[in-house]
């Protein structure tokens, strides 16, 4: 690793422990998007299935440019507690409509995932129109990342990693630690794709959804806490040659216990979505024949200009440039 690779992982390590969001591990978001091909109809499983390491391995992108790239971080959350406990009824289905009645820069501030998701469905029905195979592949990858951000109940809260209430680590103890350890076990198969008649009001509910269990997340682990001592609620692993500390084992397994499968649920509830809108987003486009496009190739070039994208990504990173309030979702 050179040093700028180096300094660029401190840098990004800094500022997690610094109170910025985590997120679904990135085997969890490449897993998601890996299984959402397979419940793909054969004609959209001709293109997607031969694409599926890009859509994979791409799934990660949004997170790898979100302290990069302006306007990127505040499509990974929602904040719905700031809102009051209506915040469901009050907050709009559309983001104009919230637009109009919070104003922008209150609403980018707390988060903007539920819309953003519904900006980039409307992005990809677009690219399918355009027959553009690149654009079909980098929205499709970038729309699983959202959608499964959207399925983590922390991202619903301001209290997103336990640091209100003295639960600091919960984040990624949630997302990336139980699935580490457990999701070799999962079931995560949720049959064929189907078509999503209102794709903002599906996007809310499930939102909803999420945003219920977030009580169960931080109660069950606090409760299960106050069980154990410091040296039995954590322990220590030695990851790429570094000694590091987690959870342990025995206070994960009791906690995915307690939790009863949520993790699991939230997964394959991730799955089902990201399919049913790349699938409703084919449909709204006229069902197009995605079979001439299966033969993309990703030349050197191509390789070169994705190079050079996450080079510029790292150096705005290293420039820490602000959070800008005039880019539309």
């Amino acid at each position: 690793m050179n040093r700028l690779s180096l300094f660029a992982l401190l840098l990004l390590l800094s500022l997690v422990s610094f109170g910025f969001r985590p997120h679904w591990g990135f085997w969890a978001h490449r897993h998601i998007n890996r299984l959402a091909v397979y419940r793909l109809p054969p004609e959209m499983l001709v293109f997607y299935k031969k694409h599926i390491g890009y859509l994979a391995d791409n799934a990660v992108n949004p997170d790898q440019r979100r302290y990069a790239v302006v306007g990127e971080a505040e499509r990974h959350y929602i904040d719905l507690d700031v809102y009051g406990d209506s915040a469901l009824q009050v907050l709009p289905l559309y983001w104009s409509a919230a637009k109009e009645k919070f104003g922008e820069d209150s609403l980018r501030k707390h988060g903007i995932v539920p819309w953003y998701i519904q900006t980039a469905t409307y992005q990809l029905t677009e690219a399918f129109q355009a027959k553009d195979a690149r654009r079909i592949l980098r929205i499709s990858a970038d729309l699983g990342h959202y959608v499964a951000d959207a399925h983590v109940p922390l991202h619903t809260t301001r209290n997103y990693n336990g640091q209100l209430t003295g639960q600091e680590g919960i984040h990624g103890f949630w997302e990336s630690r139980l699935p580490e350890l457990f999701a070799s076990h999962f079931e995560l198969w949720t049959g064929p794709a189907t078509y999503i008649e209102h794709p903002a009001r599906a996007i809310w509910e499930a939102v909803a959804r999420t945003h219920a269990a977030t009580d169960t997340v931080l109660l069950l682990e606090r409760q299960l806490s106050q069980e154990f001592s410091d040296d039995r609620k954590y322990s220590y692993e030695t990851r790429n040659g570094v000694l590091v500390r987690t959870y342990s084992a025995e206070f994960s397994r009791k906690y995915h216990q307690l939790l009863q499968g949520q993790v699991e649920r939230q997964m394959r509830a991730s799955v089902r979505m990201v399919a049913d809108l790349w699938y409703t987003a084919w449909i709204n486009a006229g069902q197009p024949d995605l079979a001439p496009l299966s033969e993309l190739r990703f030349t050197e070039e191509d390789k070169k200009q994705e190079a050079a994208e996450q080079q510029g990504w790292l150096r705005r990173l290293l420039r820490v440039r602000p959070e800008a309030d005039d880019i539309t979702p």
